[in-house]
């Protein structure tokens, strides 16, 4: 049973928007390659040339865009830009370095992106059974793919359930200690920037995705995933909202780290437990 915070959803709510859902109510896919702003084009192809470069086709299975890139609302110098490889086999020490060197050089060439990110999984793992409403629903839904076979046509059509809430973001209590510890060691201003907002963009996903079954829909947008949570849990929408707004500019709230990670973390990863559970552990 969840906390006396929140309220029941009016049956409108489930149907005001529709934006993140196809007339089924299943994901629409977020992004495409059309929707990336000039700025960011030259980046992207780039991207491209260089892990051609890097990773032959042999253990390349195929390659994506996520973030604010593909979705068209990137900001020049504030905007990362996000990648995705799946790889042929597991992903081995020499894959991670050519992903470094990939990295560095794009960071280093275009001032547009304020850092690059790239992931590595195999293949089987992102089919895998423990991973279809994680790893699976992240490059059906939310990926946008670069080059090569898309993987989503080996996965199934998502809907906003309790089940996708639990495997996607029902382990906040588990990562919370660690979080912890990293905000303790951190010693420099540079250093708690980044945490805040990391942690700040986790919890206002985690939040989101409480409520999302019964909000009955999609949004990647941190101001709009706050407000949806605030209207069913009135009482910590003003600390969501804060986070939603550190995650984009976490220098300007120096004190917010603690606050969180003490404050409206350890609630939210109590309410999250109630309401779906806990994600299942990985191996």
């Amino acid at each position: 049973m969840g906390s006396p915070e929140h309220r029941r959803p009016r049956q409108s709510d489930a149907m005001t928007h529709h934006k993140g859902l196809d007339r089924d109510g299943c994901f629409l896919r977020e992004g495409a390659l059309d929707r990336v702003s000039a700025p960011f084009a030259p980046v992207v192809a780039e991207l491209e040339a260089r892990l051609g470069d890097r990773f032959v086709p042999a253990g390349l299975h195929s390659s994506y865009l996520y973030g604010s890139v593909p979705r068209g609302t990137a900001v020049p110098g504030v905007s990362d830009l996000d990648v995705l490889l799946a790889l042929r086999d597991t992903p081995t020490e020499a894959d991670r370095a050519a992903a470094r060197s990939v990295e560095d050089r794009l960071d280093a060439a275009f001032p547009q992106v304020n850092g690059v990110g790239i992931l590595l999984f195999g293949v089987d793992r992102v089919l895998s059974g423990p991973e279809r409403y994680d790893l699976g629903w992240f490059v059906a839904c939310l990926c946008t793919p670069l080059s090569g076979p898309d993987l989503a046509a080996r996965l199934p059509r998502y809907r906003p359930t309790s089940l996708l809430a639990r495997e996607t973001n029902g382990d906040l209590f588990r990562g919370l200690p660690g979080l912890r510890a990293q905000a303790a060691a951190a010693t420099t201003e540079a250093e708690r920037s980044r945490l805040t907002r990391g942690v700040a963009r986790r919890l206002v996903r985690t939040g989101f995705t409480l409520v999302m079954p019964r909000w009955g829909d999609w949004t990647s947008d941190l101001t709009e995933s706050a407000e949806v949570f605030g209207r069913y849990y009135p009482a910590y929408a003003e600390q969501m909202g804060a986070a939603a707004r550190a995650a984009r500019t976490p220098a300007a709230y120096p004190e917010l780290l603690d606050e969180l990670l003490f404050g409206l973390a350890p609630w939210l990863a109590d309410e999250y437990l109630a309401v779906h559970g806990a994600k299942a552990p990985r191996p």
